[in-house]
């Protein structure tokens, strides 16, 4: 009778092998003395590319096992990490950490503010106008762009740009003002400079800087500088809202990532009683911004093809415009669902927290969302 003599191969390293960093004999691919891995980074460029997509991205089965319920079962996730069922699925911070990256990425590819033109020159088209009926005419039309241009950008991240639309709808206000007042024989006034005010006088950097008392000097030759820089960007404006829109956008994934342990605390507060401990709250919050990302990324996705393939009122652009209305509804919908499948309350008093917590963090994200579109100004 023979036996098979042949080596088995195994994976782990021998038993006799010892770790480099500490000499004590190494049990499997790390060190169980000091933590040092049996891998290092002196091996091929591949293998260390694939461990970084791994450990960074998580690309592989678990992300297909982590879309579909983040999108379709509202609460699973969550209820999936709270009952240890946690390594099939891609961790909470990974996943929101990636899909707010890619979301706003896609945005700055196919987010488009147009509104060079109108913004361009507005005292150029009033002065071809010889009558007072002509300039309201010409400035009911660019506002009417102006409006036309609000609405498209309503539920989509451009929305952080309106404060460029209100800057160029008061200069096209003050521009056919003073064409009327040219026109009616009165001298052209001149038109006020838009900007900061501080104590009810326009900011200026030498006559009427910032200067708050209880700050040192330094403080607030920052304040005027970055005042200085926004004021100069305004007319930038004119030329180029894209940078703008791009500098927003940029921007908005790090004002979220400050944004969501602040809204685990509001459901630490709000479901106080239940004594969760404040990590859960925060992978709730995690889970429920990781799915807004999704959201967005996929309305966007959806008028992509809109704009690009489907002309504006063909069937086609209609069935486009009717999944992105589709997916802007389901984001209520699924957060509510979501809110009541983990935290187990009657409806009565799920949707009077949860309409609590909707105004609380929607007033929140819009100074939020301001406070990013004045540093978007500032680093344009």
């Amino acid at each position: 009778m023979q036996t098979d003599s042949s080596p088995v191969v195994s994976d782990d390293p021998p038993p006799t092998t010892v770790c480099r960093n500490c000499g004590v004999a190494l049990q499997g691919p790390h060190c169980h003395a000091c933590g040092q891995p049996v891998k290092g980074l002196m091996r091929p460029l591949g293998s260390v590319f694939g461990d970084l997509l791994d450990s960074v991205f998580d690309f592989d089965a678990r992300i297909v096992r982590t879309l579909k319920p983040l999108f379709l079962r509202p609460g699973f996730l969550s209820l999936e990490y709270f009952a240890g069922r946690q390594v099939r699925y891609v961790t909470p911070f990974r996943l929101f950490f990636f899909l707010a990256v890619l979301a706003f990425f896609v945005a700055r590819m196919t987010t488009q503010v147009e509104i060079a033109g109108q913004l361009g020159g507005p005292q150029t088209a009033f002065a071809n106008a010889t009558t007072v009926a002509a300039v309201m005419q010409a400035r009911d039309a660019q506002l009417a762009q102006m409006a036309q241009a609000r609405r498209e950008m309503l539920g989509t991240p451009a929305a952080a740009g309106a404060v460029g639309l209100d800057v160029g709808e008061q200069r096209i206000r003050e521009a056919a003002d003073a064409r009327i007042r040219e026109l009616q024989g009165h001298a052209a006034a001149p038109v006020a400079r838009q900007g900061l005010v501080i104590d009810g006088q326009q900011w200026d950097a030498k006559n009427h800087p910032i200067a708050i008392g209880w700050l040192p000097a330094f403080a607030n030759h920052w304040l005027n500088a970055q005042a200085q820089r926004g004021s100069d960007n305004v007319a930038r404006l004119k030329q180029d809202p894209e940078a703008f829109k791009d500098a927003v956008l940029s921007v908005i994934p790090t004002t979220l990532f400050v944004l969501v342990p602040v809204f685990a605390l509001m459901l630490k507060v709000a479901y106080l009683f239940q004594r969760r401990l404040y990590m859960a709250h925060l992978v709730v919050a995690l889970h429920s911004h990781a799915f807004l990302c999704l959201a967005l990324l996929l309305v966007l996705l959806a008028h992509l093809p809109a704009n690009t393939f489907a002309p504006e009122g063909t069937w086609l652009n209609t069935v486009f415009d009717w999944v992105a209305a589709l997916l802007l509804l389901w984001m209520p919908a699924y957060l509510l669902l979501m809110q009541k499948r983990v935290y187990a309350q009657g409806w009565p008093m799920t949707l009077l927290k949860f309409g609590v917590l909707g105004l609380l963090y929607s007033m929140l994200l819009g100074v939020a969302v301001t406070a990013a579109a004045l540093v978007g100004l500032v680093e344009m």
